[in-house]
C-alpha cells in the first residue's frame, strides 16, 4: 500500500467535502480554514490544490483563487471511455491473484448495495461500491494503473442527491449493480478478455454517466 504524504490526506479531505456536498460547484475553497481543521501549514494545503487543479477537480480562478469545478456531459463522456479502459485492464490483470475470500467478499458489496438502493441510502451505495471495485483494482499488480484510475474517478465525486431524482437515480443504481453481478460471474468464469470489453462498453457506458451529472 502506498505510503500517504500531508498532501495526500488533504487531496482526500478536500475530495471528501466535495463528495458529500459541503462544497459546492463554484464555492471557494478557505486555505486557513483547512490549515486550521487540520492542524497543518500551508504548504501540502498549496501542493493539494495545486494537485487537485491538475486533476479537473478545482480550477483557479484569476483573482479568485480555487474554486470547485463542475463536469459538463462532454467532461464525464471523456473520463468514462478512459475509465472504463484502464478499468478493464485493471480487472483482467487482477483475475490470477484473486480468491474465493475476494469473490464472497464482492458478493457481499453487491447484496450490501442493494439494501442501499432498495432503502435510499445513496451515499451508503457509494462506499459500498468503492470497496467492491476496489478488491480488484488492489490486486491488479500495477500501481501506476492503480494511481490513474483512482484519480480519475476521483473527478466523479458526487455521493450526494436531491431527493427530488430520487427514483431516477434509484432506477440507474439497479441496473449498475445488475451490471456489478454480471462482472463477479465473468471474475468466477475467468473470462478475462470478455470483462474487459463489458467494463468499457457497458459498466461505463454514458448511460451510467447520468448519475454522475444528477443534481
Amino acid at each position: 500500500m502506498r505510503f500517504k504524504t500531508l498532501k495526500d490526506h488533504v487531496y482526500d479531505y478536500i475530495a471528501e467535502q466535495i463528495a458529500d456536498g459541503s462544497l459546492k460547484t463554484d464555492q471557494k475553497i478557505d486555505e486557513n480554514a483547512i490549515c486550521s481543521q487540520l492542524s497543518i501549514s500551508r504548504t501540502p494545503v498549496r501542493e493539494a490544490l495545486i494537485q487537485l487543479a491538475g486533476d479537473g477537480i478545482l480550477e483557479n480562478v484569476p483573482r479568485k483563487g480555487y474554486v470547485v469545478k463542475g463536469l459538463s456531459l462532454s467532461d464525464v463522456r471523456e473520463l468514462y471511455t478512459v475509465i472504463g479502459c484502464l478499468d478493464g485492464l485493471a480487472v483482467y490483470s487482477a483475475l490470477p491473484n484473486l480468491t474465493e475470500k475476494d469473490f464472497r467478499d464482492m458478493e457481499f458489496f453487491i447484496e450490501s448495495m442493494e439494501v442501499a438502493i432498495t432503502s435510499g441510502h445513496f451515499e451508503m451505495y457509494n462506499r459500498q461500491q468503492n470497496e467492491f471495485h476496489e478488491i480488484y483494482i488492489s490486486k491488479c499488480g500495477n500501481n501506476t494503473l492503480i494511481n490513474k484510475i483512482n484519480r480519475l474517478r476521483s473527478k466523479l465525486l458526487k455521493k450526494s442527491y436531491d431527493s427530488n431524482v430520487a427514483d431516477e437515480v434509484r432506477k440507474v443504481l439497479e441496473k449498475t449493480n445488475d451490471e456489478h453481478r454480471e462482472m463477479l460471474r465473468m471474475m468466477k468464469a475467468g473470462e478475462g478478455s470478455a470483462l474487459a470489453e463489458f467494463m468499457s462498453s457497458t459498466h461505463w457506458s454514458i448511460e451510467n454517466a447520468r448519475f454522475d451529472l444528477m443534481e
